[in-house]
């Protein structure tokens, strides 16, 4: 009894030591950070930039964290808002400007924007914003001239695409939110398919119209597309599980350090539907809200998950307000799918270039059992019931698409064309293609080869080594053999280009929903995933 009398006091001794050990290094390190800067106030040969040194220093700080703890200072909050919830004070359209000296050129107006309303088409130029000409602007520069508070107005002068008249166009700014539903309507008889390419406030009650709208329709199954959607709110996601469980379920479970505690996230809504066929479709992008989603319906045995393994990503940002109107976007817990297992990869090393999970041996991951009794196991992402792999492109598709090549010719055939078929229907024709071949021959971008790359690096690490003259016999024979110019590659690779042509030109004339249906003609996983045996459950 004594002994167990002194080890109790001592270990109560033992907590406030560890709590002053704790603050003490937090004062320590706040005391020197601040005798530094004090004395380089004080002694430093020349004036402190401090504004740089300051946005530095706490990115360094943060850096040693994870990578979703982020400061966000104030001239930032807009940008921020944007990324969180896709919304912001403008007249709702994308921009491209060629050069600084040019005028800025309308991308892509969204749908039902006040661009639109305004009579702002793809390809129009603007010349003026508000009296001041748009030459020697940035497009970041003419962007931000573009935005403002909603009700405020804005004064164009613009030259119209297809005729080239110059007119005059006041557009009253609107509060723009970029939809989070891509697309929503049936592939066939039976089958509905919404397409998800966000988690912004509200989206929970969309799927749940949508869903309602689907089975007016005839609906008989559901394929919820969840492919390269990154996530965002929490709340969101539970929302969408509740259209199709008991009320009541647990959806997700948050655990963060002692003073957050543990948290449990059920639904509050009575469901939709709890018999409904559901396929849930992700990738290697579906991360955050997307993997509480396709784990929960996974470990609830409610849908069959089908595609590739999950991105991994399972920890939780809150927003916090700092001093000076700034904010800090901060990690404050791992959250965990109704059987237990954590979606966070369980080491940051084990990823891939676009840092979605790698590959994680068994021996390193735990068995859980779903609500029926199968198995799953953690050790980052989420599993597909089907796997599935997605189709891989050529290096030359990419280079097109990302250089933006792809965009400006839709432009062009905009500019000449008034209007195309349906979405569903429209087809490229043979003679666009070679238009488009001309016009890609006169862009600069990196055409080579995968391949053709990789012997470029080869060559520059054999230079390092002392190596490339003694082989250069060989290293000229296999270069020819890896020549290819513009023309030829992009004849080659006709069938693989073609869809990615067609969907911007769908886009700049029936918005984003008109090219994510244009889409579905070419997407072989979504054919294979309505084609595959679904889990009994």
């Amino acid at each position: 009894m004594k002994k167990a009398i002194i080890l109790a006091a001592a270990v109560l001794l033992a907590l406030p030591s560890f709590s002053q050990s704790k603050a003490f290094r937090l004062g320590k390190f706040i005391e020197i950070q601040s005798s530094v800067l004090k004395e380089l106030n004080r002694s430093y040969v020349d004036t402190l930039p401090l504004d740089r040194m300051e946005k530095k220093a706490v990115e360094a700080m943060l850096a040693e964290l994870d990578p979703y703890t982020v400061y966000v200072p104030k001239e930032k909050n807009e940008d921020f808002e944007m990324m969180i919830n896709k919304v912001y004070g403008g007249i709702g359209a994308l921009i491209y400007k060629p050069d600084k000296e040019g005028n800025v050129i309308i991308n892509e107006p969204y749908l039902d924007s006040p661009a639109v309303k305004a009579g702002i088409q793809c390809a129009d130029e603007i010349m003026e914003i508000d009296g001041q000409t748009t030459h020697g602007l940035t497009a970041s520069e003419s962007s931000a001239k573009m935005r403002g508070e909603p009700g405020s107005k804005v004064k164009f002068k613009i030259k119209k695409v297809r005729t080239g008249e110059i007119v005059e166009v006041e557009v009253t700014r609107e509060r723009i939110h970029i939809p989070d539903i891509d697309y929503c309507g049936m592939l066939n008889g039976t089958d509905g398919y919404i397409l998800i390419s966000g988690f912004t406030e509200g989206l929970a009650a969309e799927v749940r119209k949508d869903v309602k709208a689907l089975k007016a329709q005839g609906m008989k199954r559901l394929v919820l597309d969840l492919r390269g959607n990154g996530g965002g709110l929490m709340q969101e996601a539970i929302g969408i599980v509740g259209i199709f469980v008991p009320r009541g379920s647990t959806v997700v479970t948050s655990r963060g350090n002692d003073a957050m505690g543990e948290q449990h996230y059920r639904t509050t809504t009575e469901p939709e539907d709890l018999s409904l066929p559901i396929i849930v479709m992700v990738d290697g992008g579906s991360a955050s809200s997307s993997e509480i989603v396709a784990g929960a319906l996974q470990d609830l045995d409610r849908a069959t998950i089908i595609g590739s393994r999950t991105f991994g990503k399972g920890l939780v940002q809150s927003i916090r307000p700092l001093p000076y109107n700034g904010q800090l976007k901060v990690t404050t817990a791992k959250y965990y799918t109704p059987s237990g297992r954590c979606v966070q990869a369980i080491d940051y090393s084990r990823r891939n270039e676009d840092g979605s999970v790698g590959h994680i041996p068994d021996s390193l991951t735990h068995e859980f059992k779903t609500l029926h009794g199968r198995t799953v196991r953690d050790g980052g992402g989420i599993t597909p019931d089907v796997e599935i792999k997605p189709r891989e492109y050529s290096r030359l598709s990419y280079s097109l698409v990302l250089n933006g090549v792809v965009e400006q010719f839709a432009m062009d055939f905009y500019s000449r064309h008034e209007s195309i078929a349906p979405a569903r229907d429209f087809r490229l024709e043979d003679a666009e293609f070679e238009r488009f071949i001309e016009f890609a021959k006169g862009k600069e971008f990196d055409y080579r080869s995968s391949a053709r790359a990789i012997y470029d690096q080869m060559c520059e690490a054999l230079r390092k080594d002392g190596l490339e003259d003694s082989m250069k016999p060989q290293l000229e024979a296999l270069k020819a053999s890896l020549e290819m110019d513009k023309e030829t590659f992009i004849r080659l690779k006709k069938d693989e280009i073609v869809p990615f042509i067609e969907n911007e030109i769908a886009v700049r004339y029936y918005f984003t929903p008109g090219g994510a249906e244009l889409n579905i003609r070419y997407d072989e996983t979504l054919a294979k995933a309505l084609k595959a045996k679904m889990i009994d459950l």
